[in-house]
Order: structure tokens, then C-alpha cells, then sequence
């Protein structure tokens, strides 16, 4: 009986004591964290020197755990690389034949057409030259739209010469200045220009209309014209050279033909004069004065006699 009772006081202490343990664990761990935090704030010298010691003792744990995980990751991003390399060495590969079946293409068609040219002593059109210049305003308003360049007469500008920007047409030269000079742009409600629909040769005129989508004038009824198809400048007047590009087709309906310029008009800056020599549709030739024809007359009539 002495030792049953015996091991029912303990069990009594131990319970208690067990109870207060559950009860206040998580209050204890709660105020030794805010102890930590303290102690870590307060830059005690004694603290400091214990976490830089702790510190120094991991570091080199952590050293040695972390280079597995890194020479695996390097492992994997170079496994990756490779597939890459081999996947673009394949694309260039076939990249590469293509251009060289081209380039023997292109070497047969440039013997051909120059045995053509040859037998049919064809004359080639005269070669370029150029100025870039600087847009320095922007002269357009809601009736009519042209910039401003810091090219003139003393740069060899003069009335009538394309003006492009990275192989596209944005306009011809409207006035022209010593140092500066008008551009007349392509969407301007007075600009015309003589194009054709790069797939069908056929012909038109680009009208602009004062919006961002000059239209096509003049377009054969029968034309199989769609959209995204390629607009050039067809040469003819005498003011624009052939071959230039102006943009594709934006719409096309039973109606109205508009067409989406290949110029970026919001991020123009600069511009290239093309000077090809041409001047346009030759002038009607100049009326001789009456009086220089009466002697020329006389003068032949004694000359008979």
C-alpha cells in the first residue's frame, strides 16, 4: 500500500508540472525571440562577438552544402546551352544553304540580264545621289502636312527630289531654301504620286488625304488587288524614281483602296534626298515672239529670191 501511494503522489507532482510546461512552451519560445531581437538590436559587443563566431563556424558548412547544388545547376543551364547551340547550329545549317542557292541563283540571273541588257543596248537608270538631313520642325497642321530639313540649295536640294527614310517614301521636296527646305509629305491632301501594285504591275495614283491612309486613285477595275499587298512608285512623271516603297494595302473594298505608309511618321527624325537627275515632265517649249518670226520669214523669202 506504501509504494502504491508512493507512485500516485509522484504521478500527481509530475502531471502538474507537465500541464504548466504545455501551457507556457510557445509564451517562453515568444519571449526568448524578443530576448534575441533585443540583444541583436542593442550591438552588445559580447552578442556581436558570439553571432560573428557562430557565423564563421556555418559559413564554411554552408560552403561546402552549396557547391553540389551550384555544379548541378551549372550542369543543367550547360546541358540546356547545348541543346540551344545544336537546335540554332541546325537552323543556320539550313539558313546557310538557302543562301547559297540564292546566291547561284542570283550569279545566273545577273549573266542572264546582262546578256539582255547588252543585246538590246539597254540604257540603266542613273544612279543616286544623296543628302540626309535633320528634321527640324514639324510645319504640318490640320489642312496640310510637310516638315522642315536643314538641307538647301547649298547642299545641292532642289524642287521636286524624293525624300525616304530607310528605303521608304515619305515625300518630295516643296520649296527649297539656302539652308532649308519644305518636304511635301505623302499624306498630304496635294500630294500625288504615280505608284503600281508591286505584285500586278498595275497602276494608280496615291492620293493623300490628310490622314494616316492615302488612298489609291485611278486603280484598274479589274485589278486582283488585296490586302497586305506591296505599293512602289512606278516612275512615271518624271518626278519620282521607280522602284520606291511606299507602304502596303491596308483596305481594300469595291469603293476605296487605303494604304498604310512603311514610315513611322511619330519616330521621324531625319530624312535622305535622292537626286536622280530627274526633272520632271519636260516644259512646253518656249513661244518664239512674233516679230522673230516675221524676219525669220523675210529672211527667207529674200534668201529664195
Amino acid at each position: 500500500m506504501a509504494k502504491r501511494s508512493a507512485k500516485v503522489s509522484i504521478a500527481g507532482m509530475v502531471l502538474p508540472v507537465r500541464l504548466w510546461t504545455q501551457r507556457f512552451a510557445f509564451l517562453g519560445l515568444v519571449l526568448l525571440s524578443l530576448t534575441l531581437m533585443l540583444f541583436s538590436r542593442a550591438e552588445i559587443s559580447s552578442v556581436s562577438q558570439v553571432r560573428l563566431a557562430i557565423v564563421d563556424l556555418v559559413t564554411p558548412v554552408i560552403f561546402v552544402f552549396s557547391k553540389p547544388v551550384q555544379a548541378m545547376e551549372g550542369l543543367v543551364s550547360n546541358v540546356e546551352r547545348l541543346f540551344f547551340l545544336n537546335q540554332e547550329n541546325q537552323n543556320l545549317r539550313e539558313s546557310n544553304a538557302r543562301l547559297i542557292q540564292w546566291v547561284e541563283e542570283a550569279r545566273k540571273l545577273n549573266i542572264e540580264n546582262a546578256t539582255l541588257r547588252a543585246q538590246l543596248e539597254y540604257v540603266p537608270d542613273k544612279r543616286s545621289q544623296f543628302v540626309t538631313a535633320r528634321i527640324v520642325a514639324d510645319t504640318g497642321g490640320a489642312f496640310f502636312h510637310s516638315l522642315l530639313i536643314n538641307a538647301g540649295a547649298r547642299q545641292f536640294v532642289r524642287r521636286g527630289q524624293a525624300v525616304v527614310w530607310q528605303g521608304a517614301l515619305i515625300g518630295r521636296i516643296a520649296e527649297v531654301g539656302n539652308r532649308t527646305s519644305r518636304v511635301l509629305l505623302m499624306i498630304d491632301i496635294n500630294s500625288h504620286i504615280p505608284v503600281m501594285v508591286e505584285s500586278t504591275s498595275d497602276r494608280a495614283i496615291l492620293a493623300g488625304n490628310n490622314t494616316s491612309r492615302p488612298v489609291l486613285e485611278f486603280l484598274p477595275d479589274n485589278s486582283p488587288i488585296s490586302r497586305g499587298d506591296r505599293i512602289v512608285t512606278s516612275g512615271h512623271g518624271g518626278v519620282y524614281p521607280p522602284g520606291l516603297v511606299v507602304g502596303t494595302v491596308a483596305q481594300a473594298t469595291d469603293s476605296t483602296v487605303s494604304v498604310k505608309p512603311f514610315v513611322d511618321w511619330s519616330k521621324l527624325n531625319q530624312a535622305v534626298i535622292l537626286d536622280y537627275g530627274l526633272d520632271g515632265i519636260l516644259p512646253p517649249p518656249e513661244r518664239v515672239p512674233t516679230s522673230a518670226l516675221q524676219t525669220e520669214v523675210s529672211s527667207d523669202l529674200k534668201t529664195k529670191q
